[in-house]
């Protein structure tokens, strides 16, 4: 090759980046600055909403969510008995397991929690009486004053005044939501393929099998996460109830409700329900108790964490605790309780339809990584 020595190759540099080149260096950067942008926007446009109609949207969240339980019911009653009967026995098959659960829990709760009522209020006694004869020199009198000036000072906070109002409008919205619910439940169940093949109807021709795959795809997800979760819920109440039985604490079937409630809210739920059962166990049982609670707690939060969730839940979802933390702190600050129930399905089926809008060279490099 003319201009290289005999024996050895002539190396051609690449000509450095010029400005041409730049912008589709940046293009990568600016599309994902342009997405973060609308996916925030979006988010303050949904919480705007949500805030303004949450009588509308919560009940139907709560619908569509017990619907994902009721549907496989339905189908199978749909062999051999019209849509319509097949979707009423399976709502009456649901209320009638709610109404069983309740008849079995609630008698027991009220006498129980007498109860442990009075197993509080010595224990309140036993800890005024450290504090007036422990080592923090403090006098009974000192003491009774405090808890009374803490009590006049709840009365007097305008909390209970205003809480006659507060409490009958919440009652009002809580029979207007349970009476919607129950209404979009039955459409839900009987007519749901229906409304979703109109609602993907609505789309353009071109965009209609895209969004027939997100709708098929979120569904899949959040009803295998309600389904799943329940599994799991109902058998950390089975085992903690076990443990509770053979070390000895009372309130065996509250704290099994509280523990399968609890599981509906990840990481924080099956804390708190642990945390309740073995103040229980301490009140009633003393040290040893909750220490026995508190690891058996610890044990079942493990088999669950490692086995059962992976197997059960793990399969239908696949968020960071990260995400799932911050997910649960949003809907507890947009709609209190309600929203840290729905928080997780919620995001589970966001990402899901993330997952089919992202292109697909974007999907390439992690399954080649994995």
């Amino acid at each position: 090759m003319a201009g290289a020595p005999p024996g050895e190759r002539l190396i051609i540099e690449p000509p450095p980046p010029t400005s041409c080149d730049r912008p589709a260096l940046l293009w990568p950067l600016a599309r994902l600055s342009l997405n973060l942008a609308l996916i925030a926007l979006g988010a303050v446009l949904l919480l705007r909403g949500f805030t303004e109609l949450r009588l509308v949207v919560v009940p139907v969240l709560i619908a569509l969510l017990l619907s994902s339980l009721l549907v496989p019911v339905a189908d199978l009653l749909r062999r051999r008995l019209p849509s319509a009967v097949a979707t009423l026995l399976s709502m009456a098959a649901g209320a009638a397991v709610l109404v069983g659960l309740l008849a079995l829990v609630v008698p027991a709760m009220v006498d129980e929690f007498d109860q442990v009522g009075q197993a509080a209020q010595d224990g309140l006694d036993e800890a005024l009486r450290w504090l007036a004869e422990g080592p923090l020199d403090v006098s009974e009198t000192q003491v009774q004053d405090g808890v009374q000036r803490a009590i006049d000072g709840i009365r007097g906070s305008g909390a209970l005044s205003g809480g006659l109002i507060g409490g009958a409008t919440l009652a009002a919205e809580l029979v207007t939501g349970a009476a919607l619910v129950l209404v979009l439940l039955f459409f839900f169940v009987h007519d749901g393929r229906a409304i979703f093949g109109w609602a993907v109807r609505q789309f353009p021709p071109a965009r209609r099998p895209q969004v027939q795959e997100i709708g098929e795809r979120v569904w899949d997800v959040v009803s295998g996460y309600v389904r799943g979760v329940a599994v799991i819920a109902l058998a950390d109440a089975l085992l903690i109830g076990l443990a509770l039985v053979l070390i000895g604490v009372p309130l065996v079937i509250p704290l099994m409700v509280l523990t399968f409630l609890g599981a509906f809210v990840p990481l924080v739920g099956a804390v708190l329900a642990g945390a309740v059962a073995a103040l229980v166990a301490l009140v009633t049982g003393g040290v040893v108790d909750a220490v026995l609670v508190a690891v058996a707690v610890t044990v079942v939060q493990q088999v669950e964490g490692d086995l059962l969730y992976p197997l059960v839940v793990g399969q239908a979802i696949s968020l960071h605790p990260v995400a799932i933390l911050l997910a649960l702190t949003a809907g507890t600050l947009i709609a209190g309780v309600i929203g840290t129930l729905l928080a997780v399905p919620l995001t589970a089926g966001a990402w899901a339809a993330v997952t089919v809008l992202r292109p697909p060279e974007d999907m390439e490099p992690a399954a080649a990584d994995g």
